[in-house]
């Protein structure tokens, strides 16, 4: 068996997505529709978590929406962009460990894990972290990629996400992408399993099918023969869809 590798401590560093401004903002804008079309308590009224934020960008967008942010990353060069350049009374950065929250149980309404569970050593520790932090009836607003695609995100290189580790590092190295291939991809089901202490609520066809509702125009044109390929896809097949966006709801006490 392959030996898991640490954190990917410098992230930002080699990803200039990361300070893309005006991408990190559509993503956010994404999340507040989400958040907006499930949730019966005002935002403004919502403590949220950012968990593995990054540089700041889309906490900054949130922070004008939602009552307060707190931010965390393991990527100190990230959180320190973060709080040279956004600096807001209701904003918070912090270097902090996914896997090992500093936080006090049922403490969050709201926790965003946006593209991260790929990048944490245990995605399973990671996520029973997030239950933890949460309220009860609180959520996870869950964006997450699929090992069943054609072309792995990160490296941009055909079934990289698809085949064993060990040959993937390999992969990277010929292809003069990086030393190893860090990211850990799961499939739809492993996906379901990794987030089953939670009721899921699947937006992903929604988006799809309503991409300017969501404010998700970016990802998907409407109209255009890929979105309608795509609905397709997503009613008949969804674990070929390249990616989700689930909310997670913590059980309420009384559930």
């Amino acid at each position: 068996m392959t030996k898991p590798l640490e954190y990917q401590h410098g992230f930002s560093g080699s990803n200039a997505a990361m300070f893309d401004i005006e991408g990190r903002q559509k993503k956010a804008r994404t999340m507040i529709a989400v958040l907006e079309d499930f949730q019966d308590k005002p935002l403004d009224q919502c403590a949220l978590l950012n968990d593995g934020g990054s540089t700041g960008i889309i906490d900054e967008y949130l922070s004008r929406h939602v009552g307060s942010v707190h931010g965390i990353d393991i990527d100190e060069q990230a959180i320190r962009h973060a709080q040279d350049n956004f600096k807001a009374s209701n904003l918070v950065f912090q270097v902090a460990d996914a896997l090992a929250l500093p936080f006090p149980d049922n403490h969050f309404d709201i926790v965003i894990s946006s593209q991260v569970y790929e990048h944490v050593p245990d995605a399973g520790a990671m996520m029973r972290e997030i239950h933890r932090v949460l309220k009860p009836g609180g959520v996870c607003y869950f964006a997450a990629g699929n090992r069943l695609c054609w072309r792995e995100p990160h490296y941009g290189l055909p079934l990289l996400s698809v085949i064993p580790k060990w040959l993937a590092h390999h992969y990277v190295r010929l292809a003069k992408r990086g030393s190893h291939y860090y990211e850990t991809h799961f499939t739809y089901w492993g996906l379901k399993k990794l987030v089953r202490a939670f009721r899921m609520h699947d937006y992903t066809l929604r988006i799809i099918k309503e991409p300017e509702r969501f404010h998700a125009s970016y990802m998907i044109k409407p109209g255009s023969l890929s979105a309608k390929v795509a609905a397709l896809v997503g009613t008949l097949l969804p674990w070929l869809v390249p990616g989700y966006i689930w909310i997670l709801e913590k059980p309420s006490e009384r559930a």
